[in-house]
């Protein structure tokens, strides 16, 4: 049963739902009204590309996992490497044949950028500091441009792409600190090997301050209305102020994962408080 379980978790199947339920609000918020079979295509190629990145990501890691997350399917021997990337390419190839029946224009992102992006980060740009974090902080924004233009609406989903943005980049910049032990082990570059603990957590702290002034703009200027005003601060920026306080105090490894975990959960939030803002 242990084994089961690990072969169905290696594609972290909360993270796959999320995005297919991301895609879903995007759908909201962009206003599509057209066939229904679209929206489901074009959650199901995030959700295929997610699940296929994951269980890439578990390959090129294994080692690292074996001291950062010993759980984790391939860590814990409970699954092949052979097996994950067996799995991982099939996901793939099924995630760009969806693709394939939308527009041209999403399938310039998904296919074009956000396919390489994702293979060139777990076969090299991880190891860079900073700009590995920014691949994907870069991918997950581009999944709403991509959503926009297969809706045939991308101006809408501009802001809640640069929210995920932010949010991500932060969320993978306090990942690092929290995977410093098996990142050292492996030789990886990460922001807090190179440059220091204290300087990761300062640049942090100061990515956490601006995202949370700018997302808080288009309630102010009265381009959302007052309900995204109350949802923001629930879901964005009372998670990026534990966030914050949390890194102040130096946090230990297990604390910054739990903010890992609590950022993860904001870009959703955060799209959900965009979306009730429009209505």
């Amino acid at each position: 049963m242990n084994k089961l379980f690990a072969y169905f978790n290696i594609i972290r199947p909360l993270n796959v739902i999320v995005g297919g339920l991301a895609i879903a609000v995007s759908s909201l918020i962009a206003k599509y009204n057209g066939p229904i079979n679209i929206i489901i295509l074009t959650a199901s190629v995030v959700m295929f590309y997610t699940a296929a990145a994951n269980t890439l990501n578990d390959y090129f890691d294994y080692k690292i996992d074996k001291i950062n997350r010993p759980d984790r399917a391939i860590g814990s021997g409970l699954v092949s490497r052979s097996y994950a990337l067996i799995f991982s390419i099939l996901t793939f190839i099924l995630g760009t044949l969806i693709a394939l029946q939308l527009n041209k224009n999403s399938q310039l992102v998904s296919i074009g950028i956000s396919l390489p992006l994702i293979i060139g980060y777990n076969i090299k740009l991880k190891n860079f500091p900073l700009i590995g974090n920014m691949v994907v902080a870069l991918v997950l924004a581009l999944s709403f441009v991509y959503a926009g233009l297969a809706f045939e609406n991308i101006k809408p989903l501009i802001l809640p792409a640069a929210l995920a943005f932010g949010l991500t980049l932060i969320r993978e910049i306090v990942k690092d600190m929290a995977d410093i032990i098996g990142d050292k082990s492996v030789g990886l570059k990460t922001l807090p090997i190179i440059f220091g603990e204290n300087k990761t957590i300062i640049l942090c702290i100061v990515l956490s301050v601006l995202l949370g002034i700018s997302s808080f703009i288009p309630f102010v200027t009265g381009y959302y209305n007052v309900l995204y005003g109350v949802s923001l601060i629930l879901t964005v920026e009372i998670p990026l102020g534990v966030v914050v306080i949390s890194l102040l105090n130096k946090p230990e490894i297990e604390t910054t994962k739990r903010n890992a975990k609590l950022l993860k959960f904001c870009t959703l939030g955060g799209l959900f408080s965009i979306y009730i803002g429009t209505i």
